[in-house]
């Protein structure tokens, strides 16, 4: 038996792009209208085929600077998906990858794409194929990270109060979260510097600023620190 003698299939990734709204205080996806058969039309994620001189991960991220214009974006692997009767155009084998930004960070004069949109992960219109099981593994795979590594303070600027914050896990979890609980978990981890700075747009009285100490958090892991913000039920 040799390689010729073994049936051929096509491979491809679909890149979950979630991006957080600070203003909306939601969690969106960008999905791409397709514009070829079979389900020309219809919602689609953001995918395509590997080609022969890359990876799975530079199809990813080739993907997802093509529709966002950023570079600095490193995907994470999620799911295979190979149901023989995933795609009616052909047996096709999909990779699903997903990655986080600020809204605010696409340069739409690079990623401008008139046939894709943004969407809260509440309100998702009907997808095409499989993807819809895709978009619920990516985002089990999000709150997986967010619960064990604090990639939610990328998401916000450098200066935030903990309301900020609070709605940033609200909108990833799609539920509320005690205030009090919520505070006293992240402030215990003493990974925030607490600023001498209000933010008095949203209240006569104000709210502190803080910032994420990056550098604390690097060294307290060097020594054996997780970072551990599961806010339970």
């Amino acid at each position: 038996m040799t390689y010729n003698d073994i049936p051929r299939h096509l491979a491809a990734v679909d890149c979950i792009i979630f991006g957080y709204d600070i203003i909306d205080k939601e969690i969106k996806l960008l999905l791409v209208r397709r514009n070829f058969e079979p389900a020309k039309g219809l919602w689609s994620l953001a995918g395509g085929f590997v080609m022969d001189d890359e990876s799975l991960d530079e199809a990813a991220s080739r993907i997802l600077f093509n529709l966002t214009g950023l570079r600095n974006v490193f995907p994470e692997q999620s799911y295979t998906f190979g149901n023989r009767e995933r795609d009616p155009g052909a047996r096709v084998i999909s990779t699903s990858y997903y990655a986080l930004i600020k809204i605010l960070d696409i340069d739409h004069s690079i990623g401008g794409n008139k046939d894709a949109e943004w969407f809260p992960i509440s309100g998702l219109p009907q997808l095409i194929f499989d993807h819809d099981e895709m978009v619920r593994k990516a985002l089990a795979c999000l709150r997986r990270q967010v619960k064990i590594n604090p990639v939610g303070f990328e998401l916000l600027p450098e200066k935030f109060t903990m309301v900020q914050l609070q709605d940033l896990y609200e909108a990833i979890y799609q539920r509320k979260i005690d205030k009090r609980n919520f505070r006293k978990k992240i402030v215990s981890m003493k990974l925030l510097e607490k600023l001498d700075e209000k933010e008095k747009l949203t209240s006569k009285k104000g709210a502190f600023y803080y910032r994420f100490i990056k550098e604390e958090y690097e060294n307290q892991k060097r020594n054996g620190f997780y970072f551990n913000l599961d806010i339970g039920k």
